[in-house]
């Protein structure tokens, strides 16, 4: 479900004292052990307080100033140059603020990602980046603190979402290809996930737009090597095919590597297109064509979001949280 505009809401004091049946002023001064309270209140409050998730606001208690905010910022592989040009975006965007980042790199793994998690929920006043555990168990860790998730739609107004639509991108990249004679064209979709990716669900609407099938797919981990391998795979399983679009940049770099190998030249004998628009893109020989989107405002748009739910600003609308595709020709394709 896309954003509402509304924004997640976070638990506040006010929750906390009428859940307890209590005053504001009695939370406060079970919260901060005043001593003026009896026993069992103060246990009845700061066991109402956990049920709850509240997490007294660091800006609420006066401890700090807006410029010395810690943002958490949680990476799958920061060896990945998109997920760091994503990182070098939110931290632009948190060093205009004086804000501090505090970036962690999970390995895409989930109990690493819980483990963050865990340690950061004390330490930071917000966290955005690519968090794949459920939502529920992200509530659970994250305490109330706001949460702004990137490329993942979010399910709950407990979180807030930068998604990236590349629909469109990937429809004119199909229709590049079938304009330019092609009508095998296949596909290599990541490997990290045993569904489909969205990718490649844009990649099947606009097949099915140009009259073409589908069909010819590898998996492919998000590596040069995962691209490499899977090209193989692919060409040995469906020779008949003269492009192929790929689910990341990284994925496309490999296959270009694979192609020479197997005596395709690209573009002639194989058409390649990635998804990202990465500078290394402009790199390799030939250029990469790619769909191609402002991986650096991922990043800031997260920060952003996480700045208007910390101060009390209002959200930014689903629009604003949305960062749109455009197909860069180049020389591959």
């Amino acid at each position: 479900m896309a954003s509402s505009g509304t924004g997640p809401r976070r638990v506040t004091i006010d929750d906390v004292a009428q859940a307890a049946g209590v005053s504001r002023q009695t939370v406060s001064r079970a919260l901060n052990d005043k001593g003026e309270i009896g026993v069992a209140t103060k246990q009845r409050v700061l066991d109402t307080a956990l049920a709850l998730g509240y997490r007294p606001s660091r800006f609420a208690r006066g401890l700090v100033r807006q410029d010395t905010v810690s943002v958490g910022l949680v990476i799958p592989d920061l060896l990945n140059p998109f997920f760091t040009e994503v990182a070098a975006g939110a931290l632009e965007a948190a060093r205009d603020r004086s804000w501090h980042v505090v970036v962690y790199d999970t390995g895409d793994r989930a109990e690493e990602e819980r483990g963050t998690l865990e340690v950061i929920a004390s330490q930071v006043d917000a966290v955005v980046g690519y968090l794949s555990l459920p939502e529920d168990e992200i509530d659970k860790l994250t305490r109330g603190l706001p949460v702004v998730l990137i490329d993942r739609e979010h399910r709950t107004q407990r979180f807030s979402s930068i998604r990236i639509d590349g629909e469109s991108g990937v429809h004119a990249a199909i229709r590049h290809l079938a304009e330019a004679g092609h009508r095998h064209i296949g596909m290599l979709d990541h490997a990290e996930r045993s569904e489909p990716s969205i990718r490649h669900r844009w990649f099947d609407a606009a097949m099915s737009a140009c009259g073409l099938d589908a069909s010819s797919m590898a998996r492919a981990d998000q590596s040069v090597e995962g691209g490499e391998s899977a090209l193989q795979e692919l060409l040995g399983r469906y020779p008949g095919i003269t492009a192929v679009f790929t689910f990341n940049d990284i994925i496309a770099i490999g296959a270009l590597r694979a192609a020479r190998r197997a005596g395709r030249q690209v573009p002639r004998d194989l058409a390649v297109i990635g998804f990202d628009g990465l500078r290394l893109g402009t790199l390799v020989e030939p250029p990469l064509t790619t769909v191609a989107l402002d991986t650096r405002r991922l990043g800031a748009l997260a920060v952003e979001q996480a700045a208007r739910l910390l101060t009390g600003g209002g959200p930014l609308h689903t629009d604003e949280l949305t960062v749109g595709t455009e197909l860069r020709l180049r020389e591959s394709a």
